[in-house]
């Protein structure tokens, strides 16, 4: 369950303790913001870590450009020593590095909107902690009101609905907007699926053997003419 829909179960789940005098509202607000607190302790750790893990996978993006090169310098050097046959093993080897690189490039795409999403979701629980800590002086008035209100009214003989009412309808209008926040808080509970690319390379495997032999015609083209 979400921050947000904790917040709003403890909240309906005490409206009528608040009111008989059960429970101290205080106690229980400064509990909500506690456990929300808490949870913005882990979306800030959940960013950390997802930085981490972006910034390795462009370290592994880079080292694979960089083997890439060596590869094609490779093949230059065998072509120009007349050996064609190492020549074409080392473009081989260089274009497994390039679908390697374009896997990478994806999961940096990925890994950078979870990252954004991150911390937004993370901005928007901090001004949320912010807002409820502003306001709870005000529903603790609210409560402790409802409390003498009804208290009196029952020593007076009479059921005061209309006030108890009031104060849940006001409540339950603040919890139906906290509601509304779940569904993107519960997006930090889960991983953004990586989309297969597999569907992806399907045709240029089919073709791998023609771009390797149009690539060496291209850089024997090239050669000085003796």
């Amino acid at each position: 369950m979400g921050v947000w829909g904790r917040l709003g179960q403890v909240i309906r789940s005490q409206v009528s303790d608040w009111v008989n005098g059960a429970e101290d509202p205080e106690k229980m607000l400064d509990q909500a913001v506690a456990n929300m607190q808490r949870d913005l302790i882990q979306l800030r750790q959940a960013v950390a870590q997802a930085i981490t893990t972006l910034k390795r996978t462009e370290r592994q993006n880079h080292q694979t450009a960089m083997l890439s090169q060596e590869w094609y310098n490779r093949a230059q050097l065998a072509l120009q020593k007349g050996d064609e046959n190492q020549a074409r093993e080392a473009l081989t080897q260089r274009h497994n590095y390039e679908r390697m690189r374009t896997q990478l490039a994806g999961h940096i795409s990925e890994q950078t909107a979870a990252i954004a999403q991150l911390k937004t979701n993370m901005r928007d629980l901090e001004v949320k902690i912010a807002d409820i800590r502003t306001r709870r002086d005000m529903y603790i008035a609210r409560a402790r009101s409802a409390e003498a209100s009804q208290r009196i009214q029952a020593l007076m003989g009479q059921v005061g609905h209309e006030q108890s009412l009031g104060t849940m309808s006001q409540m339950e209008d603040k919890v139906l907007n906290l509601e509304a926040q779940a569904s993107a808080m519960a997006e930090l509970n889960q991983t953004l699926s990586a989309q297969s690319l597999e569907g992806r390379f399907a045709e240029l495997e089919q073709s791998e053997a023609s771009a390797i032999e149009q690539e060496l015609s291209t850089m024997k083209a090239r050669l000085p003419h003796p």
